[in-house]
């Protein structure tokens, strides 16, 4: 007999015996020695909501405000839908245990009882059960009903979820590697996403941000990322210099726009000594830094306006977060923080990267508890989009996935499942969520069958991906691709997808057409809804 194991604290690290000592900084997040960060890429703002102060409190001129567009900056964004996605570091359990994933014939395809065993559920507890019901389907997608993903969601955003639909995507990632090129961001940002105030902000400057890397190919250079996971460095964004405080915004505005006249005035009698056309270029230069000053501080002279802890819908007695949830919890303030930038439009997508999923510690209660809380925070990005009344696009992933060897955890916090043993890709997918203010978002039909479209590709009996079920089941590169082509097939856009990724490996459009999930909710931007 052996003592039970209690559940570690949600921010413990792990000391795993199965694995060598951490060295790198990925190891260290996926083992919860050093906390994620979060990542956001900047686009989508709906101008519905958050107009331009040119044309609201504060006006520039006719001629400041047409040297707007020369100068490439950016009042609406691109209207897409935002976008936020999970990257639970060090691979945590999806299938069985928290979304339903089944056969052939879709969720409700049952495995069987030994392949749900190995996915963390017991044979007393399988979907499959006669005796109790452990389906969910509040959410569109299928969950677990005991699934600590969906009762997070649930608690944060259950009033909306008859308007919020999903699929599940059956794929295998490598365990605990740097080598998953999982992160969509980029591939978001190319399939529309685009921004007034941020490119792309993570926990390091490198290529994603996020645990995972994005695909080589996706990369785009001029898009850098710069961290943001606490309130401070939402409003550390913008820095408009002591002018403001010295004087309101209107009257900022008003000396920015004269300095912008004295200095495009002197720059008409000014010879540089070069060709015409690079003559023109430096002056160009010169005159939309004084432009982008003057916009800066029309929109953004007052940083507490994109303060998330000081947003009553996200903390307080009506927000989201209770004051002792936000002030306790960094995956909190780190949530709001990139919700916050992403839902208003500052930003357009965003990665949330939470530490310490690699959790096959002998029990199963350090997994519940974490499961949790990550899906407290899916569930506050819902709630957020949903009480702005705008739609959004959660994607969960995370690198490989954990087995239970059948063993049972009894205790309150094992809540009588199947403890988790160590690694394993096999049992790999990952999922998303669409909330709809118009509506629940409605499945494609192909073959007269949407269950095919909420889950993209299926496993085998014994609980493992049937990597030969789409192009995508073994395949990380596509599966980020078919993740960018259901953000575009939300706005109607899927077909213009061949050419905005050219040389992609998802095949035809018939083939395509499979793995997508739902019909647009939209007509190309946020404000033509269907």
């Amino acid at each position: 007999m052996t003592k039970p194991q209690a559940p570690l604290h949600p921010d413990a690290p792990l000391y795993l015996n199965d694995h060598s000592r951490p060295l790198t900084r990925r190891d260290l997040i996926s083992q919860g020695f050093k906390a994620g960060m979060g990542t956001i890429i900047g686009g989508s703002l709906s101008g519905l909501l958050v107009n331009s102060a040119l044309a609201q409190e504060v006006n520039l001129s006719n001629d400041i405000a047409a040297m707007m567009e020369e100068c490439g900056i950016a009042t609406q964004g691109a209207g897409k839908i935002p976008f936020i996605c999970f990257d639970l570091a060090g691979g945590a359990s999806m299938a069985g245990t928290n979304v339903l994933v089944g056969g052939p014939g879709g969720q409700l395809d049952f495995l069987s009882t030994a392949g749900y065993s190995k996915q963390g559920v017991p044979g007393d507890m399988t979907p499959a059960s006669s005796t109790e019901n452990f389906i969910n389907t509040e959410l569109g997608l299928a969950f677990h009903s005991d699934s600590q993903f969906l009762a997070g969601i649930l608690e944060k955003a259950g009033s909306h979820a008859a308007n919020i639909n999903g699929a599940v995507i059956p794929a295998r990632s490598e365990n605990d590697t740097g080598n998953n090129p999982h992160n969509p961001m980029y591939a978001i940002n190319r399939a529309g996403a685009d921004g007034e105030l941020l490119a792309l902000v993570g926990s390091r400057t490198s290529e994603s941000g996020g645990n995972s890397l994005a695909p080589a190919s996706m990369i785009n250079p001029e898009v850098r990322p710069t961290k943001v996971d606490r309130p401070s460095d939402v409003t550390g964004l913008v820095d408009v210099g002591d002018l403001v405080s010295l004087m309101d915004q209107q009257d900022t505005v008003a000396v920015m726009e004269s300095i912008y006249r004295i200095s495009d005035a002197r720059l008409q009698n000014v010879n540089t000594g070069t060709a015409s056309a690079r003559d023109a270029q430096l002056k160009e230069l010169l005159r939309c830094g004084y432009v982008k000053s003057a916009d800066l501080a029309a929109r953004f002279g007052d940083p507490a306006s994109i303060d998330p802890e000081l947003d009553p819908d996200i903390v307080g007695p009506t927000g989201i977060f209770s004051d002792e949830e936000f002030n306790s919890d960094g995956e909190f303030r780190k949530t709001a923080s990139v919700m916050k930038l992403v839902v208003e439009g500052r930003a357009g997508a965003g990665t949330i990267t939470m530490g310490g999923y690699d959790y096959h510690t002998g029990e199963r209660g350090t997994g519940e508890i974490r499961d949790l809380r990550a899906g407290r925070c899916m569930g506050a990005c819902l709630e957020y989009a949903a009480r702005k009344g705008l739609p959004i696009m959660v994607y969960v992933f995370s690198d490989g996935s954990v087995f239970s060897n059948g063993m049972i955890d009894n205790s309150v916090a094992g809540r009588g499942k199947g403890v988790w043993t160590g690694d394993s890709q096999q049992t790999a997918a990952s999922f998303f969520l669409v909330y709809n203010p118009g509506g629940r978002p409605q499945l494609m039909e192909t073959s007269g069958s949407s269950e095919r479209h909420q889950q993209i590709g299926y496993m085998r009996p014994s609980g493992d991906v049937e990597t030969a079920s789409t192009s995508v089941a073994n395949n990380v590169n596509l599966l980020v691709e078919a993740v960018a082509l259901n953000y575009m097939a939300l706005h109607g856009d899927q077909g213009q997808f061949a050419s905005r990724f050219a040389g992609h490996g998802l095949g035809n459009s018939t083939a395509m057409d499979r793995l997508t999930a739902f019909t647009p909710i939209c007509n190309g931007t946020i404000d033509q809804p269907v």
